[in-house]
């Protein structure tokens, strides 16, 4: 017996947060993939039902950095979480040209781009609220998630997250640094991830979309950390003005 996935009606409205993402193109179906999302905890309202796909299961191709335990958890929360995106873009070729609308309650985000990297978008969005102790620092911009973000916002996003992080644990009494090495640990964890994640979806797809979309965010997240050790030079001409001295109220 197949058992019943978590729906939003489980929550009140005001709980969840919802994206939906509308692909379309001359020769493909308009296709929607919604995207809800437990707003008090951050975390996805599970769309996939039992039974899994073999790729699911923790043991296989399990991230070495894994602290998971197949006793306690049978699957990865990631693969299973991916598994309808898989029957909605794992027949699509990368570079398959695209247009998508992605629409919140808030507002509606429309571009022209590519299977592969409208796939990345959804991937790393259903990542980044998981039930995965690696990606789970990644609420906060999930939160906030910007459909299709680029190099430079992305590296800005994470850094910026971070650094409000330590804002808080400051305010909270708990140690804190405006050093960056903490978040390069953390993305060095997110690309083992990557590297994993994308031999499980090689077992699931007849296409590259999806695993080309892993492999543009393990990108964006190596970029991330050359850009912190490089000390983030593509965006600090962005903070110039508060290199100066502050100008004093009026008195």
């Amino acid at each position: 017996m197949q058992s019943q996935a978590a729906t939003s009606n489980e929550y009140p409205a005001q709980d969840v947060l919802r994206f939906v993402y509308r692909l379309k193109a001359d020769d493909y179906e308009c296709a929607e993939f919604p995207i809800e999302i437990h707003k008090p905890t951050m975390t996805l309202i599970p769309a996939a039902q039992e039974p899994y796909p073999f790729w699911t299961e923790l043991a296989y191709h399990q991230c070495h950095n894994c602290p998971l335990q197949a006793a306690q958890t049978p699957h990865c929360p990631v693969a299973v979480n991916l598994a309808p995106l898989l029957e909605l873009c794992g027949h699509l070729v990368s570079h398959k040209p695209m247009s998508v609308e992605v629409v919140t309650d808030r507002r509606t985000v429309s571009c022209e781009s590519t299977a592969q990297h409208i796939a990345s978008s959804i991937l790393g969005l259903i990542m980044a609220t998981s039930p995965c102790p690696h990606t789970e620092y990644l609420k906060p911009m999930a939160r906030f998630h910007l459909p299709l973000a680029d190099q430079d916002e992305t590296i800005y996003r994470v850094t910026a997250t971070f650094l409000l992080a330590q804002y808080f644990r400051r305010r909270d009494g708990l140690p804190y640094s405006l050093e960056l090495e903490e978040l390069l640990k953390i993305y060095q964890n997110l690309q083992i991830i990557n590297l994993h994640l994308t031999q499980r979806l090689k077992a699931g797809i007849s296409e590259d979309a999806a695993v080309n979309g892993v492999i543009l965010l393990d990108l964006l997240s190596k970029t991330v950390s050359w850009s912190i050790e490089d000390g983030l030079e593509e965006i600090s001409y962005l903070f110039d003005s508060y290199r100066k001295p502050l100008q004093p109220p009026p008195s």
